[in-house]
């Protein structure tokens, strides 16, 4: 194998791990994000971790985030406890960056 193929095969490797972290560490923060909207809209036990998961399953709607804020938005708004958009905005940015860390550290 070439010097070529050796770095050729290492990006690669790279690559693929680098979208793995990020799909965990998305998946990570959509639950974090469904346990918060959870909390908001007065949930508990059982019945977050079944809400934060419905929050994990609506990101495979379509691509990027809107389907999650979309959905989180729509679930706040008809329990008249709505959210801001650039509060929701803040708070994916700051689950993001803890589900990043959480990644990183093997949790």
């Amino acid at each position: 194998m070439t010097l070529f193929n050796e770095r050729e095969d290492a990006f690669e490797k790279q690559f693929a791990h680098d979208e793995e972290l990020r799909f965990k560490a998305t998946a990570r923060r959509n639950k974090l994000l469904g346990l918060w909207v959870a909390e908001r809209l007065g949930k508990s036990g059982e019945d977050a971790e079944t809400y934060a998961r419905s929050v994990v399953l609506a990101d495979f709607e379509e691509a990027g985030d809107a389907d999650v804020l979309r959905k989180v938005r729509q679930d706040l708004e008809g329990a008249g406890r709505p959210v801001g958009e650039a509060e929701l905005k803040d708070k994916v940015a700051q689950l993001n960056a803890r589900a990043v860390e959480e990644i990183k550290a093997g949790r």
